[in-house]
């Protein structure tokens, strides 16, 4: 009888590897041994995934329990899974007295163990080996039982996440005090408590071929234009990628045009910015393991609104508003004016100024163009360095760095005294964006302006502000206009443009959306 049953499971095996060999998924088999060499061939060389067989209660049926150190829940796996299996079949003890042990149906063990015996909320039962491997390796905990051809994957892993602070990158005097965080379960939550809305929708999908991670979007499903929501889905079901280390990838993946410098998709660390895009009928995109979202479709205005413009009153967020459009007017073409006026147009410069500008630039061997070059690079190292040193240093570097440098550079005759006045104005200029891609599109285009300026003059700015605004007239964002809307004219959508109108005169959401309730004030 021994002999026939090791046949047997030898058979088993063999039939087990020829099937995997062949259709390259593997199913469970009855046998307890058989399954377990199955799952040690693929992970068992891995020291974190363990091992665990035991008996059910004082019965012959064996189980086993295979996870992942320090990524399952042991608390789970000691109080819920093991002690409840090996306390024993008290429910159908008394209806197999008149049955021996070893005859007891694999089926009612397993429907006992589902119904009975797991106290657990997150079951699921499967028969793919290639599934089990990878829900074990994501954290899940597999059940296998003796009899049976499915396992049961318990759990969705412990996941240990950084407690919910306030987004460093997008810091703001007045408004909530509240960021995402890695975990994916932790920021749909944080999305679910922002507003009690039965219509948020949160639809989720794998992403990555060989590392793969979950993936949500959300969006309200009586706000949001259905052909919107179905060209997210489809664009992020097109990724075919090995691995997605954070949101960025998804953003390039899915964007309009991968020539532009500027973001079509809004990146966001602040659950408020995008509740608040989902209300006027845009998705968010979330991906575990990344604390930013991502906010489709996006406008230029977008990038450069803050959170805080409409917690203060219209008035005082208004002027923030104007002054905030100026300085990224200034970050663009703050040194290619000066260019332009030094180089070209000393006309147009008041007669005092001139004079005072000259003996500065008296010493100086270099052209107006190098000389702002110079001083932009620098400032460009500075910034990057900053950001890469720990914060104490960074902040040091960024401010002592920048004053040796200036002052030095003035005293050797380097650059001239104007010129630093330029570059400081500018980098000034360029802190005050919001968002940090838009500074980085701003600081590229920067350069370019700057050897049209060179070249043309105030012609060449002009001629380099004409192209620029061609280009973001033909961008768009998921269908809609970058620019809009400026381009195409809605008037009725200026009352949030470039300046931010009283509450209760916005009763309406963007038109460019094409939002199934265009009202959101009575």
């Amino acid at each position: 009888m021994k002999r026939w049953r090791s046949i047997k499971n030898q058979m088993e095996s063999e039939d087990l590897n020829s099937q995997q060999s062949t259709n390259g998924i593997g199913q469970l088999s009855t046998e307890l041994n058989v399954n377990l060499e199955l799952i040690k061939n693929e992970i068992g060389h891995n020291s974190d995934v363990k091992f665990r067989e035991f008996d059910l209660g004082k019965t012959t049926v064996g189980l086993a329990i295979i996870f992942i150190d320090g990524l399952s829940d042991t608390e789970l796996i000691q109080n819920h899974i093991m002690s409840e299996l090996m306390s024993g079949l008290s429910s159908i003890a008394d209806q197999e007295e008149k049955e021996k042990e070893y005859s007891l149906k694999p089926k009612m063990i397993k429907e006992y163990i589902k119904k009975q015996s797991l106290t657990v909320c997150t079951i699921k039962e499967s028969s793919s080996s290639k599934e089990i491997i990878t829900s074990i390796l994501y954290g899940s905990i597999a059940l296998i039982i003796d009899g049976s051809s499915e396992c049961f994957l318990i759990g969705d892993g412990l996941t240990k996440s950084r407690d919910i602070t306030e987004p460093d990158s997008e810091a703001v005097v007045r408004g909530p005090r509240i960021g995402f965080v890695e975990s994916l379960t932790d920021n749909t939550a944080i999305l679910r408590r922002s507003g009690k809305n039965p219509n948020l929708s949160i639809v989720g999908f794998q992403i990555g071929e060989a590392s793969k991670k979950d993936l949500v979007i959300a969006y309200m499903s009586d706000l949001a234009d259905p052909q919107l929501v179905k060209e997210v889905k489809q664009r992020i079901k097109r990724i075919k990628i090995d691995a997605v280390p954070d949101s960025g990838y998804i953003e390039q993946l899915i964007e309009d045009n991968y020539l532009s410098p500027f973001p079509q998709v809004q990146s966001t660390e602040r659950p408020d910015r995008v509740m608040s895009a989902l209300m006027e009928g845009r998705v968010a995109i979330i991906l575990d393991g990344s604390p930013f979202a991502l906010i489709a479709p996006v406008t230029f205005q977008m990038l450069l609104q803050s959170p805080e413009d409409y917690y203060e009153r219209w008035i005082a967020s208004t002027l923030i508003r104007v002054l905030r459009y100026a300085a990224c007017f200034i970050a663009l073409f703050g040194p290619s004016i000066y260019i332009a006026f030094i180089s070209f147009h000393q006309g147009l410069i008041p007669t005092k100024l001139v004079f005072h500008i000259a003996a500065t630039r008296g010493g100086v061997p270099f052209p107006p163009l190098i000389e702002a070059l110079i001083m932009e690079v620098s400032i460009e190292v500075l910034r990057e360095a900053g950001l890469r040193l720990p914060k104490p240093i960074g902040q040091s570097l960024g401010i002592v760095g920048g004053l040796i440098i200036g002052q030095a550079a003035v005293e050797a005759g380097i650059v001239s005294t104007i010129m630093v006045i330029v570059v400081a104005v500018t980098a000034i200029s360029s802190f005050t964006l919001p968002q940090y891609n838009v500074g980085i599109a701003l600081r590229m285009l920067r350069f370019v302006s700057m050897l049209f300026a060179s070249v043309f003059g105030l012609y060449g700015v002009v001629l380099f502000f004409l192209l620029l605004c061609s280009h973001l007239v033909q961008l768009k964002s998921f269908g809609v206009p970058y620019v809009s809307p400026a381009a195409p004219l809605r008037l009725g959508d200026w009352k949030d443009f470039v300046i931010r109108a009283p509450l209760f005169m916005m009763k309406t959401r963007p038109k460019s959306l094409q939002s199934k309730k265009p009202n959101r004030m009575k």
